[in-house]
């Protein structure tokens, strides 16, 4: 429930091995540039070996926040993403994590039944590299309305 999150709120989640097969398999479906798709060109790309897609990266994170909290919260969706930040490739092996941030909370004007959450999420790989950060609010249902 959006009472459940204030500003500066941490907390972590995830745990998603990436694997070859699907990195190619996200890349041929939806963003087929050849870097994606073959090691060869991957190597002389400035990716330096075959690599996830962006996009591919983010619908991970989409997946790690669902599964993280998302899945037993009040969620009402959200207005959009602020940023969206690809850090570092993510490659076939690499164990990722996500942690989040609360950087705002507010109640809705308009809308007394529910908050607006700011986050920052970051997604690490298994050594601690940043490989994406986003920033987003999160509408979340309130237990008092009138509060």
């Amino acid at each position: 429930m959006f009472e459940d999150f204030h500003e500066g709120r941490e907390f972590a989640f995830g745990d998603y091995l990436v694997t070859e097969a699907e990195i190619r398999a996200f890349a041929a479906e939806f963003d087929p540039q050849p870097f994606h798709l073959d090691e060869a060109t991957a190597l002389s790309s400035p990716l330096k070996g075959l690599a996830a897609s962006g996009w591919h990266t983010a619908s991970l994170g989409m997946r790690m926040i669902f599964d993280g909290f998302l899945h037993r919260s009040s969620s009402q969706g959200s207005p959009g993403i602020d940023e969206l930040n690809w850090r570092a490739p993510v490659r076939a092996g690499d164990r990722l994590q996500m942690s989040a941030r609360v950087t705002s909370a507010r109640r809705s004007r308009s809308r007394p039944q529910m908050g607006l959450v700011g986050f920052a999420f970051e997604m690490t790989n298994q050594t601690g590299t940043c490989v994406m950060t986003q920033a987003n609010t999160i509408m979340f249902g309130c237990r008092d309305e009138g509060a």
